[in-house]
């Protein structure tokens, strides 16, 4: 099919792509900028097939450099700008990425980077936009291919490693056409950004701009009072948001959150939202729809629309029109309120991870992703998620694996075991707490163990309270770890209800 940013392009030229607080670009400026960047990038050697990562945050930049890199045919590989060097080194590693570009606020991050991988080329974002004001763009291919791999973007593993979700442009095209036949669209629609772009949260509304033709918003990073100012003041009508985000512009005091007559969704991920802020969001008039969806969905696959906010409290909806859900128990379809692992299938599942054969095989049956997650549909078909991944902890909206934290705990030559959950946390929702047994001989230093973590993992991630145990963990026959009776052995205030 056409090559989106070039038939956007033509078919409105003067509309508006993208604003921030201070600049703004028409679709024609967006493509002539892409190709400028494109013609740079290809003289610096990034070609089809290039495996190139960006560590930026959001920006018009870095909307320039995702689509120049779909004109060179080149693989973008977002790496997320929480994690640690060693974590970036990891990732760079295992997906072969030729190049690194970085954004002015990463120039010493990426220096590090290169002192580990002296054969990566780096380039910085804004060399870029200064080099592509001095050549004439090259005339790039005007279709593209649906089937072409476009993004590798890794999402934590249950193993201790991340794994590389493959994505590919027709996985992209398919999430933005299913969720504007469940959305609508309008000319005036406005789409504020502010979940960073290198998630595939942010990277969908960038595509849905291009394919629908629909002015972007753009926050640098997540701000309660900007959000909002900018909600009541630029006539956004979709927002995308977790439930931490969404809570502090409710309680927000410099800019009160009273959703104008122009917002007409707001999308909040991460996880069923509480009642006090369902109540909330109804006084004010705000329209949430809750949603379900995972990196290897390219987004949301399941949504709930706000007329059944309350009724089907806690649900996170139905599936998006190309997609399908179903809920299965050791190889046995379930019927309705029986809970099983949701399975989902659709043309905006990805086709498995990168370099990892095994897992992917392991992950699909018949077409059908096994997405790990527990849940059950009710008998409208409405889905209700009970576990994320089962022991995935969710910390303000970020996915956290308790298997990667104890790895790097192991790592300390202390530590002979470790375990990790997750607890309530009133700003977060949850956060991790470790527990470990010590070799022979050694003295428990809570400080040191999360100060080691710290070095190695992204704050989100560390352990916000470590426990020594006496005993050894708890485990099955199978020598496997069982998290949940974890919980017994937290301190009383720590007790779930």
């Amino acid at each position: 099919m056409p090559n989106w940013l070039k038939q956007r392009a033509q078919l409105t030229p003067k509309r508006i792509a993208v604003q921030t607080e201070n600049r703004t670009l028409t679709f024609e400026e967006l493509e002539e900028q892409a190709s400028r960047a494109a013609t740079v990038l290809y003289k610096k050697g990034i070609k089809k097939g290039s495996r190139v990562a960006l560590l930026q945050q959001n920006s018009i930049e870095m909307i320039i450099t995702y689509h120049a890199l779909i004109y060179l045919e080149a693989v973008t590989i977002p790496l997320n700008i929480r994690l640690t060097v060693n974590e970036w080194v990891w990732q760079l590693n295992d997906s072969e990425a030729d190049y690194l570009l970085y954004d002015q606020d990463h120039v010493d991050k990426a220096k590090q980077v290169k002192e580990h991988q002296s054969s990566l080329l780096c380039s910085s974002i804004h060399e870029v936009r200064r080099e592509s004001e001095k050549v004439s763009a090259y005339v790039f291919q005007d279709e593209i291919d649906l089937s072409a791999l476009h993004t590798i973007i890794y999402t934590s593993g249950t193993t201790g490693h991340p794994k590389g979700v493959r994505l590919t442009l027709g996985n992209h095209w398919w999430s933005a056409i299913g969720s504007v036949l469940n959305l609508g669209l309008s000319e005036q629609d406005n789409w504020l950004c502010m979940v960073p772009m290198f998630h595939v949260s942010g990277l969908s509304i960038l595509m849905k701009s291009v394919i629908y033709g629909m002015k972007m918003t753009l926050l640098h990073k997540f701000d309660s009072s900007c959000a909002n100012k900018a909600i009541i003041q630029e006539g956004i009508t979709h927002v995308s948001v977790v439930g931490t985000m969404l809570q502090a512009m409710l309680e927000d005091q410099e800019v009160p959150l009273n959703a104008p007559e122009t917002l007409r969704c707001v999308l909040l991920g991460g996880g069923p939202a509480p009642l006090p802020i369902l109540n909330k969001c109804k006084d004010r008039n705000i329209p949430v729809y809750q949603t379900y969806g995972l990196t290897e969905t390219s987004s949301q696959i399941v949504t709930l629309s706000p007329e059944y906010m309350f009724s089907k409290l806690g649900s996170a909806g139905k599936p998006l029109f190309p997609a399908q859900i179903k809920i299965m128990k050791d190889g046995e379809l379930l019927g309705p309120n029986q809970e099983g692992e949701i399975l989902v299938k659709g043309p905006n599942v990805t086709e498995g991870y990168d370099h990892l054969p095994t897992a992917t095989k392991d992950a699909f049956e018949d077409g059908w992703l096994h997405t790990g997650d527990m849940g059950r549909l009710d008998e409208e078909g409405f889905l209700y998620v009970l576990d994320r991944r089962k022991d995935m902890i969710v910390s303000g909206g970020e996915n956290i694996y308790p298997a990667e934290v104890e790895s790097v705990l192991m790592e300390h030559p202390d530590v002979q075991e470790a375990g990790v959950i997750g607890v309530p946390d009133e700003r977060w929702g949850r956060v991790p707490v470790g527990f470990v047994v010590l070799r022979e001989g050694k003295i428990f230093d809570e400080e040191q163990l999360i100060r080691f973590c710290r070095e190695r993992l992204a704050g989100y991630k560390v352990p916000k309270q470590l426990f020594l145990m006496e005993t050894d963990l708890p485990r099955n026959a199978s020598r496997k770890l069982l998290r949940r009776e974890l919980m017994t052995f937290l301190p009383k205030g720590f007790q779930e209800d």
